[in-house]
């Protein structure tokens, strides 16, 4: 700082400094930004603004990426869901540059950004759990939500009363009565004891409940306003139940209702408008019993005729507690009931325990083997929501036979939900029980060990996975060594994906993990092929962890890979200003790394940005650039995309004749690498060049190939493109009819995946066949409509493309000159094309 700068000495009226770890979230992160201005003696936004850029300057930053005015002064707005956390950290160091204290706000920010991603992990299911075939009482409860249901039901109680069960039951009740269209069912982890697993944010909620209704990944609106109406539209006119378990607050509820028949259950009274609210109390006396009676028939009662009157009570009338002591009553032959009122007694007075809960969660954790009670144990370390018999197994260390059959086991004596066949989740307070019976009795090493195994496990099946996916580029995925304990096969890339689907949340928990730096690395490298089809949310959070992760071993290789994927999944996004500054600074680290063939990906992905930016000639030297590193490599699969992405933008700068070279040489090398599903693309865009070249007869062969080869393989994004070139060819050759079937073919697959490029492209390729064929009208509706979707992505290309079929169909001389002006920004030769048309 400069002594002579006023606002660079802090007066000590504005006292101590603040301390970032006692924000509890983002917004109180940013109030202690605020104190620790003024701290600093409330220097200027332009100041901190220049001290930031004079630190990048001299760290080799571009000026292209140095900070503005306006961007610094966002970092300190509240009521934002993220925030720019290396712009934020400048300010820090602009303010109080003392590394100790910058170092506390960098983990400030990492655990806060690390909880608001758990928060939005989390698996919606499009069916209700399994119903209790002993389930009792509860009939007022039951009349009033099955005889005369409410649009929107509130189930309230404290924690182990039953008020999931009771809402499982109705629903159960409700679907016999008469079928539901949905069904959709949730556990928003309002009060989960384990402080890594947040309650679920509402926007993750809805992105879940919406692919289970069946909309693309890439339909998905990426704000929580967006994806609410989306749901409630495609709800509107179906019999639909929807249940949220486990509800935290009003916020978190009400971006999830819709006209759905709704069942909430909380732990709090929820002040939700319209909603009929259901106390739920401890089951009375009678039911206690009666409940008792009809788990653990054939128990005789012994010398005591109140002995289940006695054990009722000492459970306090909570079915959860009621629950677990049946188990253990079915469990011990030769034992009366009295003999278990009197041993509960003798808990009670031992243990001074006043919760029925413990009592009886001490009882039946006691009565288990030791290698279950073991289990158990372990499985309270389980980052995720629910586990599988394979990842137990790996976790204890013990054959998958052994593992199934403990989990039945406890699923029976209580002390764990199968939520679905092979799938096993905690009650809360079960959980809550076991991790600090796991704190007690297992040493750090020993569940560190464990973890480990489990960690071990998910990379390893991971690889597996993806493997069977994505054989061809295997070679480009980190080597992991096969699981040391039992797991699935993959037969088929389905069974693949929907292993990986399953267990999605799970992996990005395993990403979190503290202390497991290379796993969360590999993690990264493994799965992004995977977390780039559609599941953006959760890319970000792994890619993030990575990042973090090389951080902290000080990898500069793998943190510089993880910028580059966090880059690829910003262009997904459509931020293509962060994708492009996220694959810089990787480029920035791979050149300090010294090893430039590892640049080779990112130059690619930060060439496919600047096409879409408009920078036709950067993306062309990047792309070339790439295609250098991969040859100096010998990486074939490598030099085939480079030569692809080359042949693209060729075409856009009207190299065509170079760019079906580029193309061609792309398509030998797949042929001999076995890359089938890089050869399909490669097929369309040659096909696609060929048509701007003029060559008419081998565009069609091409596309014809290339088309049957997206459907093989099931790639409709590039079966969508393929058919709109195929359309377009139709409309030069005269082919009317074919050419606006084809066209409304491509349009109609490109929506449903969810790719607004391609809308824009087919949109713009229909009006041009409309105008042909003299439908003047459609024309210009195609084209509006292209020209709204390429304005809202920062589509140029597609821009001056609309404006230019607009001029057409309307004989509009303005629409022309704005799509000569674009092209010719963008150095495209349509541009004089057009001028010359015009004149």
């Amino acid at each position: 700082m400069n002594p002579n700068d006023p606002a660079a000495v802090a007066p000590a009226a504005f006292g101590g400094l603040p301390d970032p770890a006692s924000a509890a979230g983002l917004d109180e992160l940013v109030q202690r930004l605020r104190s620790l201005k003024a701290w600093a003696g409330q220097p200027s936004y332009e100041i901190i603004t220049r001290r930031i850029n004079a630190a990048w300057t001299n760290a080799g930053r571009p000026a292209a990426e140095l900070a503005r005015r306006g961007t610094v002064v966002d970092c300190f707005k509240t009521g934002r869901h993220r925030v720019n956390a290396d712009l934020m950290i400048a300010v820090v160091e602009a303010l109080h540059p003392e590394p100790g204290y910058v170092a506390q706000w960098r983990q400030a920010l990492r655990v806060i950004s690390g909880e608001s991603q758990a928060a939005a992990q989390i698996r919606a299911q499009d069916s209700l759990p399994d119903d209790l075939p002993e389930f009792t009482g509860r009939a007022p409860q039951i009349d009033d939500l099955v005889r005369d249901p409410a649009p929107l039901t509130a189930i309230e109680g404290m924690a182990g009363v039953g008020k999931t069960r009771l809402a499982i039951h109705a629903g159960h009740l409700l679907a016999a009565k008469e079928p539901f269209d949905r069904v959709l069912f949730v556990n928003l982890r309002g009060f989960h004891p384990d402080p890594a697993q947040p309650p679920a944010d509402p926007g993750a909620v809805l992105d879940s409940f919406l692919r289970l209704l069946g909309v693309p990944g890439r339909q998905v609106p990426h704000d929580l306003g967006g994806r609410s109406r989306l749901y409630r539209s495609r709800l509107a006119g179906l019999r639909a139940l929807v249940v949220l378990d486990n509800a935290f607050e009003e916020g978190q509820v009400e971006p999830l209702l819709s006209d759905a028949l709704t069942l909430v259950t909380s732990r709090r009274c929820l002040a939700l408008p319209g909603a009929r609210h259901l106390a739920v109390e401890a089951f009375s006396a009678d039911e206690s019993v009666e409940f008792l009676a009809r788990v653990a028939p054939g128990v005789p009662l012994g010398e005591d005729p109140d002995a289940l009157g006695r054990v009722a009570r000492r459970c306090g009338h909570l079915p959860l507690a009621l629950g677990l002591v049946a188990g253990h009553i079915r469990t011990t032959p030769g034992w009366t009931v009295a003999d278990h009122a009197d041993r509960l007694d003798e808990r009670h007075r031992e243990r001074r325990l006043d919760s029925g809960v413990s009592v009886a969660l001490s009882l039946s954790y006691l009565h288990l083997p030791p290698e279950r009670r073991r289990l158990l144990r372990l499985l309270a370390l389980h980052p995720g929501q629910d586990i599988d018999v394979y990842a137990s197994a790996a976790l204890a260390g013990i054959p998958a036979s052994e593992a199934r059959g403990h989990l039945v086991h406890l699923a029976a004596d209580h002390l764990l939900q199968q939520t679905r066949p092979g799938r096993y989740v905690f009650h809360d307070l079960v959980r809550a029980f076991t991790s600090g019976r796991a704190s007690d009795e297992d040493s750090p090493r020993s569940r560190r060990a464990a973890l480990s195994r489990l960690f071990d496990h998910y990379l390893a099946v991971s690889a597996a996975a993806m493997d069977v996916l994505h054989p061809a580029e295997k070679q480009r995925r980190p080597t992991i060594e096969p699981p040391s304990w039992p797991a699935p096969v993959f037969d088929d890339p389905d069974a693949a994906l929907a292993w990986l689907d399953a267990e999605r949340a799970t992996l990005v928990a395993v990403s979190a993990a503290d202390g497991w730096p290379t796993h969360a690395i590999r993690l990264s490298l493994v799965l992004f092929r995977y977390l780039n089809g559609g599941h953006h949310a959760e890319a970000l959070a792994v890619h993030g962890h990575a990042r973090s992760a090389a951080q902290d071993v000080g990898d500069i290789a793998a943190e510089a890979r993880a910028l580059s994927l966090l880059g690829a999944t910003y262009t997904r996004l459509g931020r293509y200003a962060e994708s492009a500054g996220h694959l810089r600074q990787a480029l920035r680290l791979f050149a300090r790394h010294g090893d430039p063939i590892l640049e080779a990906p990112s130059l690619t992905n930060l060439g496919h940005v600047e096409i879409r930016l408009g920078e036709y000639a950067a993306a062309d030297a990047h792309f070339r650039q790439a295609l250098d590193r991969h040859r100096e490599a010998g990486n074939r699969t490598g030099e085939a995309r480079a030569l692809t992405s080359l042949g693209m933008v060729e075409v856009t700068l009207g190299r065509y004749a170079e760019s079906v070279a580029h193309h061609e040489q792309a398509l030998a090398l797949c042929e001999e690498t076995g890359d089938a599903a890089q050869a399909a693309e490669i097929m369309s865009n040659l096909g696609y060049a060929e048509i701007r070249l003029g060559r008419h007869k081998a565009a069609a062969d091409h596309l014809s190939a290339g088309l049957a080869m997206c459907r093989r393989l099931g790639n409709r994004t590039s079966e969508g493109f393929t058919l709109d070139c195929l359309g377009m060819l139709a409309t030069r050759t005269g082919r009317l009819p074919d050419a606006l079937d084809l066209h409304r073919q491509a349009l109609t697959i490109l929506h449903e995946a969810g790719d607004q490029e391609g809308e824009a492209w087919a949109h713009n390729g229909l009006g041009e066949a409309s105008t042909a064929a003299g439908h003047f009208t459609d024309a210009v509706a195609d084209h509006t409509r292209a020209l709204s979707i390429a304005t809202e992505i920062g589509d140029r290309d597609q821009q001056a493309r609309a404006h230019a079929g607009l001029g057409q169909a309307l004989s509009d001389r303005e629409h022309y000159l704005k799509a000569i002006s674009l092209y010719t920004e963008l150095g495209d030769p349509e541009g004089e094309r057009l001028r010359s048309l015009l004149d």
